[in-house]
This record gives structure tokens, C-alpha cells and sequence, in this order.
């Protein structure tokens, strides 16, 4: 511990506490001495955890800048705020990705969202396979009925993309 002379209080604050829990612990160390364990270092964070006013708890009240919009296709409702997908009043079980997946494209109703475009909004950052973006438009296609009953609201364009067809209101 001679290298880094400032956490041996640390150690010794532990040691000294004898036989307790690891919370117990770290609750009769120095403050100051975990306060200077990482104040230079950000480790790629930006500020501080963002926090919502209390006037924002408040029943009924939304955080600012959230849009309070619905979409609406055929007997579907989408609520991209709250990550919710509903078939009139019941939610529709869709895991979270093909639901990504499904806000991206109906950002852009009619138009071509490529392969690429909706990888890195819904990966992003990292990488996966094509086969990961087929396997969750399956899914979504799925709980949408789309190809039965006449509904049709995905269409791929082979080897660009996908376009979300359906009129959205």
C-alpha cells in the first residue's frame, strides 16, 4: 500500500472495524477518504445522475420534454413515452427491441429505414449480427398479425431495409 498512501486509512479504518458486515464497513470509513477515490477520474461520465424534480412525481405529471403522443395503426396504439405497445386496451407482449425496432420505423412512416440505421439506433454501440434485427422484425411481425387478415404494416426491401406501410393517425 506504500504506492497509494492515500487508501491505506481506508484499510485501516476496515481492519480496526473488525469481524462486520461489508456495509457496516463502509459505513465507518473516512468520507474523505472515498471522496478522493475517484474525484479526478470520470470513467467516461458526463455530470451527474439526472434526477426529476419533485413537481415531476407529482400524479399525472410527465418530466419535461417528454411528448406526451400517441400513434395509431389499424386496432394498435403506441405509446413510445411509457415503451408501450397496446392492441386497444390490452398491452401486447413484445420484448423490448422489436418494440425499438417499431418506434424507429414509425418515426419515419412510408419512408426506408435502412439495415444499418436501425441496427445502430437499437444496438447501439455495439455489435450484432444482421441475424439479431431479423429475428426481432419476426417477432414484431408476429404480435402485429402483419401478412394475416388483410393487415400489412412492415414491408422489407431486400437487402436496403424495412418501410413501415400502414397509415399511422
Amino acid at each position: 500500500m506504500d504506492q497509494f498512501p492515500e487508501y491505506s486509512a481506508l484499510e485501516t479504518s476496515i481492519a480496526v472495524s473488525g469481524p462486520t458486515a461489508p456495509s457496516q464497513q463502509l459505513q465507518s470509513a473516512d468520507a474523505p477518504v472515498l471522496e478522493g477515490f475517484n474525484s479526478h477520474l470520470r470513467f467516461g461520465v458526463r455530470g451527474s445522475a439526472q434526477s426529476l424534480d419533485a413537481d415531476q412525481l407529482k400524479a399525472g405529471s410527465k418530466p419535461a420534454g417528454t411528448p406526451v403522443r400517441e400513434i395509431s395503426f389499424g386496432p394498435f396504439r403506441l405509446l413510445p413515452a411509457q415503451f408501450l405497445l397496446l392492441e386497444g386496451d390490452k398491452p401486447v407482449p413484445l420484448g423490448s427491441r422489436a418494440l425499438h425496432i417499431l418506434i424507429v420505423l414509425l418515426e419515419r412512416p412510408g419512408e426506408l429505414v435502412t439495415k444499418q440505421e436501425l441496427m445502430a439506433r437499437v444496438w447501439p454501440n455495439l455489435f450484432v449480427e444482421p441475424a439479431n434485427l431479423t429475428v426481432h422484425i419476426s417477432a414484431l411481425r408476429c404480435a402485429l398479425r402483419d401478412g394475416r387478415d388483410g393487415n400489412r404494416f412492415i414491408i422489407n426491401i431486400r437487402g436496403r431495409g424495412y418501410c413501415f406501410v400502414t397509415p399511422t393517425r
